[in-house]
C-alpha cells in the first residue's frame, strides 16, 4: 500500500483525581495514513486485497508502537479506522480484521480475547476514540478506556487512517470491581 504518512500519538497521564500513580498510564497510537485504491470507484464485492495489506502494514506500525510504549509493557489494546469521504466505511473494516488483529496480539503477546474496534468514514481532521480493553481478558473493566485519535490533514477523501492503539496499564484508580488483570487464568482471560 502507499503510506502518505505515519503518525505516533503518546500519551502519559501520571495522577488522576488528586492521586498519584506508582506507573503512569501511558497510551501510545500509530497511524497509518494510506491511499484508499478502492475511493470513489464503483461498488466492489471484493475487498481482500486490503485485508491482505493490512498484516505488512499493521507488523510496520505495531513495531513502532512496542518502540514507543518502552520501557513499559503493552498490556490493553484496540485498533481503529477512519476512512475518507470517497470511500466506504467498509474500506477501513477491511483493513482492522483479524489479519491485523493477529499482528497486534502478536505485538503484545496477547491472548484470544477480542480486540476492540471502531470505524468511521470523515473529513481531515475529525476524531475517533479508539477502544481499548485488556490484551488476555475482554472483563477486566480497569483497562476498559479509550485514547483519542485526531490527524489535521487525514484522512484526504481518497485514503484510509489505519490505527493500532496501546496502553501499559488499566485506568488509574480503578475501583469499579470485577475481574483483576492478576485474576486472569485459562484460554482467553476465563477463570
Amino acid at each position: 500500500m502507499h503510506i502518505r504518512k505515519i503518525v505516533t500519538a503518546v500519551e502519559e497521564t501520571f495522577s488522576e483525581a488528586g492521586q498519584n500513580a506508582d506507573i503512569p498510564l501511558r497510551k501510545v497510537a500509530v497511524i497509518a495514513v494510506v491511499k484508499n485504491p478502492f475511493a470513489g470507484a464503483a461498488y466492489q464485492e471484493d475487498l481482500s486485497s486490503l485485508t491482505e495489506a493490512s498484516e505488512a502494514l499493521g507488523k510496520q506500525i505495531t513495531n513502532m508502537a512496542a518502540d514507543a510504549m518502552k520501557p513499559y509493557p503493552m498490556e490493553s489494546y484496540g485498533k481503529a479506522s477512519i476512512v475518507g469521504m470517497a470511500g466506504e466505511q467498509q474500506h477501513g473494516s477491511a483493513m482492522v480484521t483479524t489479519i491485523y488483529g493477529n499482528v497486534m496480539r502478536e505485538a503484545a503477546n496477547g491472548g484470544i480475547a477480542w480486540i476492540s474496534s471502531t470505524s468511521k468514514r470523515m473529513a481531515p481532521g475529525g476524531i475517533i476514540d479508539v477502544p481499548l480493553a485488556h490484551k488476555d481478558a475482554l472483563y477486566v473493566r480497569s483497562h476498559y478506556d479509550t485514547m483519542t485519535v485526531m490527524i489535521p490533514d487525514a484522512p484526504l477523501p481518497d485514503e484510509i487512517a489505519v490505527v493500532c492503539c496501546y496502553a501499559n496499564r488499566g485506568q488509574l484508580n480503578a475501583r469499579v470491581g470485577g475481574l483483576e488483570a492478576k485474576e486472569i487464568k485459562g484460554e482467553g482471560g476465563l477463570v
